[in-house]
């Protein structure tokens, strides 16, 4: 695992930063299980009062336990104006993938809400978007310009946790794979302090990572 630098943006990082032109498909109701909002827990993500240690190599990102596989590197996007930590994104040779979690409601449904907000959005900055069912249900994928984007996002009880990849159109069918694999595999902790549904969970460093980027600052 490679630790480097500071990123202040992403390609995949918000759907407000992409235009390009194309067609869009519409978010049919089939896309959705009306019989389940909250997808099977068997399989994982895993609320980490539920999880029993795998021996997989993770970054300990606090309100995340994120996979970093193989030959990838870990690269933290920091904000401009507060200094603080905006993402943390794995970038493996098919992509930058960046995991997310939010608080949710106990019965589960916020990504159907995101992702149709979402789709919406890279729509209205003209990107070709394309709705279907994957592992957890609805997935997202989206062209912009020479980039190919996938969103997936899976529903839990009082969390919910979104994932995307940015990468080149060639790897575009290894990528989704990448991409579900690390989600597959990642761990939340919520934490027990009520808060509004959306709201983001909050990302730590660990030390050594901090340290890093805080000898880098100070470098100028």
């Amino acid at each position: 695992m490679g630790i480097f630098g500071r990123k202040r943006r992403t390609e995949g990082g918000s759907a407000g930063r992409h235009a390009a032109p194309g067609a869009d498909d519409t978010i049919e109701d089939e896309a959705y299980d009306e019989d389940s909002e909250l997808s099977d827990v068997s399989d994982g993500p895993f609320d980490v009062a539920d999880f029993e240690d795998d021996g997989v190599p993770r970054i300990d990102l606090g309100s995340v336990k994120v996979p970093v596989p193989d030959g990838s590197q870990v690269q933290v996007e920091m904000d401009p104006e507060t200094q603080g930590v905006r993402a943390v994104h794995v970038v493996t040779e098919q992509g930058q993938i960046t995991v997310s979690a939010y608080a949710a409601p106990r019965s589960g449904g916020l990504w159907r809400e995101v992702s149709t907000e979402l789709a919406e959005q890279l729509r209205a900055d003209g990107a070709k978007v394309n709705i279907g069912r994957g592992v957890w249900g609805l997935e997202i994928s989206a062209i912009v310009g020479d980039v190919a984007l996938r969103f997936v996002g899976v529903d839990r009880p009082r969390w919910m946790l979104r994932g995307v990849i940015a990468g080149p159109q060639s790897e575009a069918a290894a990528a989704v794979e990448v991409l579900r694999g690390i989600v597959r595999r990642t761990i939340v902790d919520r934490g027990d302090a009520p808060m509004p549904v959306r709201t983001p969970l909050t990302i730590t460093l660990p030390d050594a990572v901090a340290e890093h980027i805080a000898a880098q600052q100070q470098q100028g």
